[in-house]
């Protein structure tokens, strides 16, 4: 039957083909204003970029693309809610590419004169295809990352919601009011299938959508149909067991997951660690030896070489560390994670340093400003010694001393001795290592006074938010059972207030109390006021929550709002005890991670510059060395000694390439640990972000520098007397 339908439209459409012609037409994707403004209002900025290069690429290049290959992009853009075709995909991998490999060819050739870059391009292009197309894959488990990391607060509101007010539609709907996004957009979506005549039922809109989940998370989806499961039962009481079933659920999956996931981090973790740490680490002892080896030929100069290992450490490593972490991170299973409250209306002055300049005027700064004011400065006094040479400035000695030089800049061997000046290579000097310390330093401070002052105000409003919400179910309890013993809202507020009074949750009773009875508002005002209300000060999604069920439940009753209210009590209870044993499962990973960003990465790498610096410092002298018995014919068969010894690459430039790496895998490693412990929480990942890269930035200037003088002051000792004959 179905092959004779099928057969029937394509007959069908072959004769509206032979008669109307061949455009056919692409039914547009229907959605309702609402939704429509409310994507447009909470999508990332980088997913709605993305989808609009898609969309003019499929402009551009015209693709037809295999229906395997189709269906699986479709189904990665359906869970990003990405308006674009898989052929717009297809296309985008192909220009971009084409574009990179053109333009930067040109471009970096015009500029360095080195056929490296056209052959880097080439590479970097037929890589970007394959990589670019999966794209949408990526983006989409970035998003089931995100959604994950709220599904247990979206089955705590739904089971809240469902306790007092059993309705499925507005149950949904109050979830996705307090959830965050993706999540938020994922709920919307099922509604508005709804609204739209897609799906007759909410049950049929919702189960569509979990079918995604199956495989990424079973434990929320046997949750939801457990909350779906819940409208059928007869009795009060197997309705409302059912719905405390759905949150035990998902709350022993989660770290049921988390435990194997924790067991799995184990191999990728060390490979990380290889890839990210160990060998570049390695590779640095290793490289000024091959350089200074080099001597002679295109492209060998010591500004080349720094740029040859520039795309390696700056470049290459980089971007395979984070594709690596960005793997292990997608991983990563359902969670229960912190919001960034920072994006919240009444917050957003907190991102910016706020300067009273009197009792009433206060003027905000952007962060940014500092930042860059702060890598300004420091690029300048760090890459003074380029300018000082382009000045002609004349070079000199620290304490008298002819090892420790500010430039020394030195003729290459294959020029002689005798060389101008416009041939010397360097800055080789010790002073111009140190300075060029002060250019990393800037660089990681800069970027992490940003993040630090950016959130550090927004973090200690949430972590006294949080130390609320940790309060609150006992303060829950009490006010549930006041209102158990007949007592109105107004006044058990009151009586907790009294109770609780030194404490978080007192303050926020307290001020609700206030509101009250000075300023004669309602409950619901009081609290939600939105210039004096008690949330106001206290941002928490929960508590919001928590007390809109107050309000809706005490209209059915004050036992029905103590019942509500004991339960949310106990829902909060049980969610903080199992993120605290996710803290506690994790805790061994992190630390180490946090190990490796603040202390051991920057001080080996900090030793390692040292002994570079120290081992060029020889290498230097002993051609310049060679170079002077040569030009005197005193040598002998010492001229092929020449050939043998390059000049090797001036620690400054070294430096630059290992210091910027340093500060690259700080922040691929923070994000990382951040992403393992806490999920999406962009807030903690930035005020971590601030913390780690100034500590360890710092750390590392600071040893190397110490390592630098120290062993730079030894091999010229050392060196002056062996030539000397002493």
């Amino acid at each position: 039957m179905e092959e004779d339908y099928q057969e029937l439209l394509e007959k069908y459409k072959a004769r509206v083909k032979e008669e109307f012609g061949g455009t056919s037409v692409v039914p547009a994707k229907f959605t309702t204003t609402e939704y429509a403004d409310f994507k447009q209002e909470l999508y990332p900025a980088h997913y709605s970029l993305y989808e609009k290069v898609c969309n003019f690429s499929d402009h551009l290049l015209k693709l037809s693309v295999d229906e395997k290959k189709s269906a699986t992009l479709q189904k990665s853009l359906d869970i990003c809610h990405l308006n674009a075709r898989p052929a717009g995909v297809i296309a985008f991998s192909y220009l971009f590419p084409l574009l990179i490999i053109v333009f930067g060819s040109l471009i970096a050739y015009g500029i360095f004169q080195m056929f490296f870059f056209v052959i880097f391009f080439l590479i970097a292009g037929l890589v970007m295809v394959p990589a670019l197309q999966k794209i949408p894959e990526f983006m989409a488990n970035t998003w089931r990352m995100k959604a994950s990391n709220q599904m247990v607060q979206s089955i705590f509101y739904l089971v809240t919601y469902m306790r007092h007010t059993s309705n499925l539609e507005r149950a949904v709907g109050f979830a996705a009011e307090h959830l965050e996004p993706p999540l938020s957009l994922d709920f919307r979506k099922i509604l508005w299938d709804v609204e739209t005549e897609k799906y007759s039922t909410i049950r049929d809109s919702a189960d569509t959508y979990l079918q995604q989940w199956k495989e990424g998370d079973a434990p929320f989806v046997e949750s939801f149909h457990l909350i779906e499961s819940s409208l059928f039962e007869s009795t009060e009481e197997r309705r409302l067991a059912l719905l405390d079933k759905s949150l035990d659920v998902i709350l022993n999956g989660t770290y049921e997951n988390m435990l194997h996931y924790a067991h799995s981090l184990k191999s990728p973790m060390t490979m990380l660690h290889m890839l990210g740490i160990i060998l570049p680490i390695l590779g640095l002892v290793i490289l000024p030896l091959v350089v200074s080896f080099m001597s002679g030929g295109e492209g060998s100069e010591p500004l080349n070489m720094a740029i040859y290992i520039s795309v390696l450490y700056n470049l290459t490593l980089p971007i395979s560390v984070y594709y690596l972490g960005r793997i292990i991170l997608s991983k990563r299973p359902a969670g229960y994670g912190a919001v960034d409250i920072g994006e919240q209306p009444g917050l957003k002055r907190f991102k910016n340093v706020n300067i009273p300049l009197g009792k009433k005027l206060v003027i905000s700064v952007n962060p940014l400003y500092f930042s860059i004011v702060v890598f300004v400065v420091a690029m300048l006094m760090g890459f003074s010694p380029l300018i000082m040479h382009s000045l002609q400035m004349p070079d000199f000695g620290f304490g008298g001393s002819e090892n420790l030089k500010m430039l020394d800049y030195v003729c290459p061997p294959e020029k002689g001795a005798g060389c101008d000046e416009a041939d010397k290579l360097g800055p080789y000097g010790v002073g111009a290592s140190i300075l060029s310390l002060v250019a990393i330093a800037g660089l990681g401070c800069s970027l992490g006074l940003y993040f630090s002052l950016r959130s550090q105000n927004v973090i200690k409003v949430r972590e006294k938010t949080k130390e609320l919400e940790d309060e609150f179910s006992s303060a829950l309890f009490q006010l549930g059972n006041r209102l158990g013993d007949g007592l109105p809202a107004e006044i058990a507020f009151a009586k907790v207030s009294e109770t609780m009074r030194g404490t978080v949750s007192g303050d926020f009773f307290n001020l609700t109390e206030r509101n009250i009875t000075k300023l004669g508002m309602g409950l619901e005002q009081a609290l939600f006021d939105p210039k004096v209300g008690a949330l106001v000060s206290f941002p928490s999604k929960v508590i919001e929550s928590s007390m809109k069920v107050l309000i809706e439940s005490i209209k059915k009753g004050p036992r029905i709002a103590a019942q509500a209210l004991l339960s949310m009590s106990r829902y909060i209870k049980e969610i903080h005890r199992v993120e605290e044993r996710l803290t506690d499962l994790m805790a061994e990973i992190i630390s180490d991670m946090k190990a490796q960003i603040k202390f051991l990465t920057p001080a080996i790498a900090g030793i390692v510059i040292g002994i570079t610096s120290m081992i060029s410092t020889i290498l230097t002298k002993l051609s310049a060395q060679l170079n002077t018995f040569t030009a005197g014919q005193q040598a002998g068969g010492f001229e092929s000694m020449v050939g043998i010894f390059g000049v090797g690459i001036p620690t400054f430039y070294f430096q630059i390439v290992v210091g910027v790496y340093i500060v690259q895998i700080a922040y691929i490693l923070t994000i990382l640990a951040n992403g393992i412990e806490n999920g999406a929480d962009k807030l903690g990942e930035r005020y971590l972000l601030g913390k780690n890269l100034i500590k360890s930035t710092l750390l590392y200037c600071f040893i190397s520098g110490v390592v630098i003088l120290l062993f730079n002051y030894f091999a010229g000792t050392i060196m002056q007397r062996t030539l000397s004959g002493g």
